[in-house]
């Protein structure tokens, strides 16, 4: 048996119960899953550290000194053991949890010990569960040891760093570790420079080098790149090839009449740049799949009602779905004026529908004579049935799971052309994986005469000064919206609450009718308290993120975000869309603790520092990681990344993205489901690293289903 496949519980140090605890943990099963638990970081043991010299921003590290006493406090769960440990010119304190009879038992004061772990403080420096071993004048430096991540349970059954590196080393010291089978082709590896998979996974776990370090990084990162573009390109080709779409080859009078005789302004340059990509796809006789990228206010509703005119040019109906009722509603009250200038039939279907407007949307439809129409994930419903769908747009796609989007793909035998809209901008290399069956269309330019917002940073005791801000534009028949993390008021976070919000507002602002939005109303309710907003009744709409997507509202003026440390960047930036819709200045008002940390105070300055909506992704995702964007987890990463960042890892994507291209252009057969081994093919691979090709992409995605066929 290939060494990589055997059972965890035979290797060193692990055994029957510690490999149940790893597979339930950690899900590691096999030594190839152990080999793949890469560390986090590495630290450092080549020196020693004096207690004077740490402070709590420290990583690991370690100490040598002796125990002065021990003592056991507490009882039952709750028992703890507790060592004074002095370097002879400092004390420290050391907290064992769990098996304290053991530990109690296992070091003796006086005899000289180096205990490594994190330092905290409180009233002193403390380390809980440290590692200890006896110190050895004669043993050497142990120079970079990897910190590996670890769960609580781990610990707490005395799983430690320590039985992770001894049991790595004992797989790593084994003879059959050098004839471990490659998982890249040698081309590939040698081609791009790459280290050797048992060298990279031997420095990746012992580096013998800083430079060595960085080598197996590279390779590991560049190997998993490569596999998740691989699979990705594979059925988004699979698909180009198979899938025949509908062929718009005309444009007609809708078309020309509305871009010559209706639309009140001229398009801008990246709106042009970007319907003539979209009708490139369409005259093509293949399914569109296009993602439309556009900050708030760019413009992409303008886009996507003339690619629906397209369709309707050519015979053919169209849809646009989005996720929420109020989304809905907005798109339809946008897109009702244009198709009245046309002659056009537009209908809205949502959850609210009654059983009367449902049963004659459902006959225009089967009829043919609604060209379009808008809804929610009603528009999913069986009993929703199109004569000839031609193009269906979907807003804000990552709020719809895949097999909803699927149900929507399937309405006609021939599947329409799919346009996904979101006004949340992707950051490039994080488009490349979630998106990269996608072709990708930016909308980079706001319309003429659309001022920037400003955006403020305050803390809760500029209070004043935000209320005169208020007022200032209240004054002047201006609205504001004031946005707050909670429903109600909760003991255990020191969050501001919207019903708490709605007190204090209506009480300071008696002059002004103040509106109370957030998910826990009814629906009727929410509606007519949005609606006394976009009216004008009311002044002040207080609310949840519920306002996030879908109030167009071009008076209001102030967008203020309470507990702004809450959000994300890029929900800030959704937010900070709400307001400067209209010709007026505009600010966007951030409230946060004066004690904010550092961290907190950075992230936040990102907003006031730009309005850019790709730069404030890419900051956001560095803070944030890719897992809270865009739904990324049902979007298109079918497999964990062990060690790759798609934050920080954008020049290794592009070449891993570049090599995939190239096996695909070499042997089409490959990704039509070609199990030749190669015969008859380009020279480009072997056969061995062809099969090493297909046995990595059965190994890696045999889990995951082939999304690739839905935008």
């Amino acid at each position: 048996m290939n060494l990589l496949e055997r059972e965890i519980k035979y290797v060193k140090g692990v055994g029957e119960a510690r490999a149940k605890l790893l597979a339930s943990e950690l899900d590691i099963h096999t030594v190839a899953d152990l080999l793949y638990h890469f560390p986090t970081r590495h630290i450092d043991r080549s020196r020693f550290y004096a207690i004077r010299e740490l402070n709590t921003d420290m990583p690991y590290v370690q100490v040598k000194g002796r125990f002065v006493n021990f003592t056991i406090e507490g009882e039952g769960m709750r028992r703890r053991l507790k060592a004074t440990f002095t370097d002879g010119r400092g004390m420290m304190e050391c907290t064992w949890f769990s098996k304290v009879d053991h530990f109690a038992k296992a070091y003796q004061p006086g005899r000289e010990y180096v205990i490594f772990g994190k330092p905290t403080y409180f009233n002193c420096y403390q380390m809980s569960h440290p590692e200890v071993e006896e110190y050895d004048p004669e043993k050497p430096p142990q120079g970079n040891q990897g910190i590996y991540p670890l769960t609580e349970t781990l610990r707490k059954r005395g799983i430690s760093m320590r039985t992770f590196r001894v049991a790595i080393a004992s797989i790593i010291d084994n003879p059959a570790f050098e004839h471990i089978p490659e998982n890249l082709p040698a081309e590939i590896v040698k081609g791009y420079g790459l280290m050797p998979l048992k060298d990279a996974l031997h420095n990746i776990h012992f580096p013998e080098s800083h430079q060595l370090l960085q080598k197996a990084r590279e390779r590991l990162k560049f190997e998993e790149l490569f596999y998740l573009q691989l699979n990705i390109l594979r059925f988004a080709r699979e698909r180009s090839c198979k899938i025949q779409g509908h062929h718009f080859a005309r444009i007609g009078e809708y078309f020309n009449k509305f871009y010559s005789e209706v639309i009140p302004f001229d398009l801008t340059g990246a709106q042009k740049r970007v319907l003539r990509e979209i009708r490139s796809d369409m005259a093509t006789g293949m399914q569109m799949n296009r993602l439309l990228q556009g900050d708030v206010g760019s413009g992409k509703t303008m886009v996507a009602f003339m690619t629906m005119l397209m369709a309707i040019d050519n015979g053919y109906q169209a849809s646009m779905m989005a996720p929420t009722e109020i989304l809905a509603t907005q798109h339809y009250e946008s897109l009702r004026p244009w198709c009245e200038a046309l002659g056009l039939e537009i209908r809205l279907l949502t959850g609210s529908t009654r059983a009367k407007a449902r049963r004659e949307i459902h006959s225009m439809l089967e009829e043919g004579t609604l060209h379009i129409l808008v809804g929610t994930h009603a528009l999913l419903e069986d009993k929703v049935r199109f004569s000839r769908l031609g193009v269906a747009v979907i807003d804000e796609q990552h709020r719809f799971g895949v097999a909803q989007r699927a149900r929507m793909w399937g309405k006609n035998t021939t599947p329409p052309h799919v346009l996904v809209m979101t006004a949340t901008p992707i950051p490039r290399t994080l488009a490349m994986t979630v998106y990269g069956d996608l072709e990708v269309s930016v909308i980079d330019e706001l319309p003429p005469g659309r001022k920037p917002v400003e955006t403020l940073l305050r803390f809760d005791e500029n209070r004043n000064d935000i209320n005169r801000l208020i007022s200032s534009q209240l004054s002047e028949g201006r609205q504001v919206y004031i946005v707050y993390p909670l429903v109600h008021e909760n003991e255990k976070l020191s969050l501001k609450s919207v019903e708490e919000g709605f007190e204090r507002i209506s009480g300071i602002f008696k002059d002004y009718q103040v509106s109370m939005v957030h998910g826990q109303l009814k629906p009727v309710r929410k509606d007519a308290e949005m609606q006394k907003f976009v009216s004008g009744e009311s002044r002040i709409m207080v609310a949840t993120t519920v306002i996030e997507v879908g109030v167009n509202v071009p008076n209001a003026t102030v967008m203020v975000i309470e507990n702004a440390e809450r959000f994300g960047l890029s929900q800030l930036h959704q937010l900070r869309g709400r307001v400067g819709r209209g010709a007026d200045r505009s600010y966007c008002v951030l409230v946060t603790k004066q004690s904010a940390g550092p961290d907190t105070r950075r992230r936040l300055n990102v907003m006031t520092e730009t309005t850019d909506g790709f730069l404030i992704s890419e900051a956001d995702m560095r803070m944030r990681g890719p897992g809270d964007m865009e739904g990324t987890q049902q979007s298109g990463i079918s497999f964990a990344l062990h060690i790759a960042d798609l934050t920080r890892d954008g020049q290794i994507m592009t070449p891993a993205r570049e090599a995939a291209q190239k096996i695909l252009d070499a042997y089409p057969q490959f990704y039509a489901g070609a199990e030749s081994g190669g015969q008859g093919l380009s020279p480009l691979l072997s056969i061995e690293s062809l099969r090493i090709l297909q046995r990595e992409l059965r190994k890696r995605f045999a889990k995951s289903a082939d999304w690739s066929q839905i935008s």
